[in-house]
């Protein structure tokens, strides 16, 4: 299993994270394209979201969109985001949401909206 990202199935191994390389990127995007059946902008967004999670980490892409939007980009490139991804890519500092977040005890709480973020949107 060395060298490939953790297939979104394999949930025994769910919370180890690595970095992808880029050939490693590219058969995730090879692939996902080739069994891709929907709209295109849905299979370009999931992409988009594989290399924004490579660079900001798994915690970003869970600010930026809601569970649900992640579970299907994971499904779309049959991958588990928090599996692939470090918690904070070497970008994450970046994100003004994901500092926010970094300020308060509860990550989760945080992401399900539980904790409120001063002009979340603006954070984003």
């Amino acid at each position: 299993m060395k060298g490939l990202p953790i297939p979104i199935s394999d949930s025994s191994m769910a919370y180890m994270t690595k970095k992808l390389t880029d050939h490693e990127t590219n058969k995730i995007i090879e692939k996902a394209t080739n069994d891709f059946k929907g709209q295109i902008p849905v299979l370009e967004s999931a992409i988009g979201a594989l290399h924004i999670g490579r660079k900001f980490g798994w915690k970003v892409l869970y600010i930026v969109h809601d569970t649900r939007t992640i579970k299907k980009y994971e499904d779309i490139l049959g991958i588990n985001f928090r599996g692939t991804f470090d918690e904070a890519g070497p970008l994450a500092h970046k994100s003004k949401g994901y500092q926010a977040v970094t300020k308060l005890s509860n990550f989760w709480k945080a992401v399900k909206g539980e904790t409120t973020i001063k002009n979340r949107k603006d954070a984003e």
